[in-house]
């Protein structure tokens, strides 16, 4: 396994850990800016507000992008371990 194959490996790694967890964590940010900016209008300014809200929120991108995550990742696992023998 040369370097220029573990750097593209490594990027690639990198590139979907960034489009997997992008889903959860917008949504996270859309909600709480949104509570915040209700917050703001209504001057409640307790700190649990958001965090049932980004917590339902989290919950149901991951159930309905999970399936769609969790293939993403096994492919890339299987693609790596199918092609381990190869690189040694």
């Amino acid at each position: 396994m040369d370097a220029d194959m573990i750097l593209q490996l490594g990027r690639q790694a990198l590139f979907l850990v960034l489009v997997v967890s992008a889903p959860p964590l917008l949504a996270a940010l859309a909600i709480g800016l949104s509570v915040s900016l209700i917050q703001a209008a209504t001057q409640v300014q307790e700190q649990t507000l958001t965090f049932v809200p980004k917590l339902v929120g989290v919950a149901l991108v991951l159930a309905g992008l999970g399936f769609w995550m969790l293939e993403a990742l096994s492919q890339f696992a299987r693609f790596v371990f199918e092609n381990l023998p190869c690189w040694v």
